[in-house]
């Protein structure tokens, strides 16, 4: 095999290697690619406070209180929206409520009974707080889902 020959044949191979790990990084980034989940709330009380929204990942956090993320989103209209970005694809749940007054946690009366709104992922729980496995949902891609308050 001539020089010029072998240097053909290392720069075909150099070619197909590069172009070979190209499509493996750009097959294995559509699968490491995160979602966005959008959460629309209504029945906001217009103009009150702060949504205050705790996503969740598992059961134990969910059980606990340990959101994941959390967000704050400014009360202005009777349906606002949250983002969160980058999640990986799996299960999830949402608690919100609404701080109103803004004291930074939910007020309840003297029976107990919420008297800021709240929600919980599917729509769930207007009679008490529901089990993750009632709240949870699945994002897979780019999700939205809508949370009504009670």
């Amino acid at each position: 095999m001539n020089i010029k020959n072998l240097i053909s044949s290392s720069a075909a191979s150099l070619a197909l290697a590069v172009i070979s790990s190209l499509s493996m990084i750009l097959l294995l980034s559509q699968h490491a690619v995160a979602a966005d989940l959008t959460v629309n709330i209504s029945d906001v009380e217009k103009g009150k406070g702060h949504l205050m929204i705790g996503l969740y990942a598992s059961q134990e956090d969910y059980k606990s209180g340990k959101a994941i993320f959390h967000t704050k989103v400014e009360a202005l209209n009777g349906k606002e929206v949250a983002i969160f970005e980058n999640l990986a694809n799996g299960e999830y749940a949402i608690k919100i409520y609404q701080d109103e007054n803004d004291n930074n946690k939910m007020d309840f009366n003297m029976m107990g009974i919420p008297k800021e709104g709240y929600g919980f992922s599917n729509n769930v729980g207007m009679f008490g707080a529901p089990e993750y496995q009632e709240a949870k949902f699945v994002v897979k891609e780019n999700t939205a889902i809508e949370i009504d308050l009670f």
